[in-house]
C-alpha cells in the first residue's frame, strides 16, 4: 500500500508528551520544585529567534571590527555599588548581592559594562592600540518586577569603545545599533541628548533642576520626592502621570552645557545627519547609572504596542552613552569610553510583534528511514557519513514501521527521506524519495551522496 503523504497540524501551543485519545484531556504535571518568579525557560520552539539575533550580532560585529570578551557572571558587589551609584535603583533594589562562604560580598552581575573596564584595567588593556573595541553576550540579573519584555535573569549583547573620546566615536555606535535593528527587521528610532559633565555643567544644571522641583514639591510622587535629595537627575525618568506635566516643563540640561561639552554634542549630531540616521532630540533623557556623561541615548522601536494583558510593554530595548571617568574611577589610568547594550528578549519580543519571519536553522533536509535490524546498523554508520558531509539529515531509529518514520520526516519537511531495508541491504541500493512528490527512485548505495548533492544543489 503506497504511503499517502498527511498533512501537518498546526502545533499546540505546549505539545503533550503523548498522543491524546479522543475525549481525553490534557495532563498537566507540576515539578517538585517550581521555576523562580522572574525567570524563563527557553525552549527548543524559541531557539530560532535566539539564533536569528546572534546571526545578526555576529555579522555586526565582524564589520565593525569588535572582539569579544567574556566576563564573569559573579563580582565583587563593590564594582557595581561604585560605579552605578550607591543611591541609583540598580543598586538599592534590584542587585542580586550575598556574602560567600569566604565571607566576601559579591553579586550577580547586573550590567557588564563596569564588568568590561574592570576587566581593561586588571589586563593593561591600554596598552593595546587603541581604541580597544569590545563586545559581550550573556545573563544579566536584576531583581525587578517582572513584566513582559522584562526578566530577573535577562540576556544582553554589548558593544563597548574604550580609549578615544572623539565625537566619531559616540556617533559610530549609534549608528552601529541603528544598524543591527535595521538587520533584525526592526523599524526603529534613536532617542538621544547630552547629560554634559560633573566637574562643568552637571552641577549648576542639578541646582537648577532641584530649585524647580522643590517649588512644585506637593504635586509630585513619593519616589520623585526621594530622588530631589537622592539622585535628581533621575527626576526626569519618572513615569508616574501626576509627574509628566512637570517634567515637560522643566529646565533642559542642554541649555546648561559647557562650549565643550555642547560641540561635542553637535559634532555626533552632524554625523547622524551626514548618513540620514533617523534620531529625536529628547532634553528629558538621563540613562540610569551615575557613570554617564555627555552623549546618551535609547533606541526605541516605532509601533511598539504589544499584546501584553492590557498593559503597554517596554518600549526601549536598548540604550548607551559615554562614561569617560569610569576607569579612572575604578582605579585605571584617565580614559574615554563610551557603549551601547540591547536587551535580547525586548528583541526578540518585537521581532515576533512585527511578524518577522524568522528562519529556523535547525531544519534538516533529509531523513534517514530504515527497516529490520540489519538496516538500522548498516544506517548508523551512513547517518554519520551524512552528517561529516554536512547534510542537516535526522532519523528516529527507536522507530520500527516505516509509515511512523514517514510522518515524521513529514512533520520535519524534510526534502529527501532515504529508505533502507533487508532488501536494499543486501542489493546495495537505496531507496530516495522525493517527500513533495512521493516519486521513488533506487540508488547506487555508494552514490547516494553525491546523488543527493546534486539533488539539493551543494557545491561539491
Amino acid at each position: 500500500m503506497p504511503y499517502k503523504k498527511t498533512t501537518t497540524k498546526k502545533p499546540m501551543k505546549k505539545a503533550p508528551l503523548r498522543k491524546l485519545k479522543k475525549g481525553e484531556k490534557e495532563e498537566r504535571i507540576r515539578p517538585n520544585v517550581e521555576l523562580l518568579r522572574g525567570m524563563k525557560d527557553i525552549l527548543p520552539v524559541e531557539q530560532k529567534y535566539w539564533q536569528y539575533v546572534e546571526d545578526r550580532v555576529k555579522g555586526l560585529v565582524t564589520s565593525y571590527r569588535f572582539n569579544k570578551i567574556d566576563t564573569p557572571i559573579l563580582e565583587n558587589a563593590k564594582l557595581f555599588t561604585m560605579t552605578a551609584g550607591k543611591l541609583t535603583d540598580v543598586v538599592e533594589k534590584e542587585m542580586y548581592s550575598f556574602v560567600d562562604r569566604g565571607e566576601e560580598t559579591v553579586s550577580l552581575r547586573p550590567e557588564a559594562t563596569a564588568s568590561i573596564a574592570r576587566a581593561y584595567i586588571s589586563h593593561g588593556m591600554h596598552n593595546l592600540p587603541q581604541p580597544v573595541k569590545l563586545w559581550y553576550w550573556g545573563p544579566m540579573f536584576r531583581y525587578d518586577r517582572p513584566q513582559a519584555g522584562r526578566y530577573r535573569q535577562h540576556h544582553q549583547c554589548g558593544f563597548e569603545i574604550i580609549g578615544k573620546d572623539k565625537p566619531v566615536v559616540d556617533a559610530e555606535l549609534v549608528i552601529a545599533s541603528f544598524a543591527l535593528c535595521s538587520s533584525l527587521g526592526l523599524e526603529v528610532e534613536i532617542q538621544i541628548n547630552s547629560i554634559g559633565t560633573l566637574e562643568c555643567c552637571r552641577e549648576n544644571y542639578k541646582e537648577e533642576l532641584v530649585s524647580y522641583y522643590r517649588a512644585r514639591r506637593s504635586a509630585i510622587c513619593e519616589t520623585c520626592k526621594a530622588r530631589l535629595t537622592k539622585n535628581p537627575l533621575r527626576l526626569l525618568d519618572c513615569k508616574e502621570e501626576q509627574c509628566q506635566a512637570i517634567k515637560a516643563e522643566a529646565p533642559q540640561i542642554v541649555d546648561y552645557l559647557c562650549n565643550d561639552c555642547r560641540d561635542h554634542f553637535m559634532k555626533v549630531l552632524e554625523y547622524l545627519d551626514e548618513i540620514d540616521v533617523p534620531y529625536t532630540l529628547n532634553p528629558r533623557l538621563v540613562r540610569g547609572l551615575d557613570y554617564y556623561t555627555r552623549t546618551v541615548f535609547e533606541i526605541y522601536v516605532k509601533n511598539n504596542d504589544l499584546s501584553t494583558g492590557g498593559k503597554k510593554a517596554q518600549s526601549a530595548i536598548g540604550g548607551g552613552g559615554r562614561y569617560d571617568l569610569l576607569i579612572e574611577k575604578l582605579g585605571g589610568r584617565p580614559t574615554p569610553a563610551a557603549g551601547f547594550a540591547i536587551g535580547i528578549e525586548r528583541a526578540i519580543a518585537r521581532i515576533k510583534d512585527a511578524n518577522i519571519q524568522v528562519e529556523d536553522n535547525s531544519r534538516v533536509n533529509i531523513f534517514l528511514a530504515c527497516l529490520g535490524e540489519y538496516a538500522k546498523r548498516k544506517s548508523l554508520g551512513l547517518f554519520e557519513d551524512l552528517r561529516r558531509e554536512g547534510f542537516r539529515v535526522a532519523t528516529n531509529f527507536s522507530k520500527e514501521k516505516l509509515r511512523s518514520q514517514l510522518e515524521l520526516a513529514d512533520k520535519l519537511k524534510v526534502k529527501f527521506t532515504l529508505i533502507l531495508g533487508q532488501k536494499e541491504v543486501l542489493d546495495e541500493t537505496i531507496i530516495v524519495r522525493d517527500m513533495e512528490t512521493g516519486v521513488q527512485e533506487v540508488v547506487d548505495y555508494k552514490k547516494v551522496i553525491p546523488d543527493l548533492r546534486k539533488k539539493l544543489g551543494m557545491v561539491e
